[in-house]
């Protein structure tokens, strides 16, 4: 996949702010500080689209970016930050799950850090995930922090965690090095192109 525009479209609070029409979605979701926004800018190659930041917490909303005028990706809100409110974690993890109950995304991509394993709150977003039948690709970021040579102990660890069973994608990320982009890319491809192909809703 080429991706020749990206332009940021609208922060939304609450469903009824969300875009308009039926562009095919794909979401980002993840704890807070795991690189989401990062790994958007990379995948467009834009330093900036994507506000990020050191401080965990920093997306506050759900945010959608147009691509190619063709697809959404949707950047949400970083679950289990600790330095926050109950009521503000409530906030989030209700605007993160009126999202994904109630659109329909055509993939969402789970974050998680390849230099830890999985925390509970991930391993409760990919159960949810699978249990409502999401398509899921699972991308292990910030992969330039651990040494190739250790890469299959902490993938072992992350599948473990998860309990990802033979077929479910895994994909190692780095915003620094861009491991992974051109594979994540392609793999976006695939679905948008299968979503076209099933619905009918677009040109392919």
């Amino acid at each position: 996949m080429k991706i020749v525009s990206a332009e940021f479209i609208l922060s939304a609070f609450s469903p009824r702010q969300y875009p308009e029409g039926n562009l095919p979605e794909v979401a980002f979701v993840g704890r807070s500080n795991v690189g989401k926004s990062s790994l958007i800018n990379t995948l467009v190659n834009r330093r900036k689209l994507a506000k990020t930041s050191s401080r965990p917490g920093k997306t506050q909303a759900i945010n959608f970016f147009v691509i190619n005028d063709a697809f959404y990706l949707v950047d949400l809100p970083g679950y289990g930050f600790a330095k926050v409110s109950k009521d503000i974690k409530a906030q989030w993890g209700n605007m993160i799950e009126q999202y994904l109950a109630g659109r329909g995304q055509n993939l969402v991509v789970l974050l998680v850090d390849f230099r830890h394993p999985p925390t509970a709150d991930d391993v409760e977003m990919y159960n949810w995930l699978k249990h409502f039948g999401k398509s899921t690709l699972v991308v292990a970021t910030k992969a330039d922090k651990i040494s190739r040579g250790h890469w299959p102990k902490y993938l072992k660890v992350i599948k473990e965690k998860l309990q990802l069973e033979p077929g479910d994608d895994l994909i190692t990320f780095s915003s620094e090095t861009r491991q992974g982009k051109d594979e994540i890319l392609a793999y976006l491809e695939k679905i948008l192109v299968h979503s076209c192909y099933r619905t009918e809703e677009c040109d392919t």
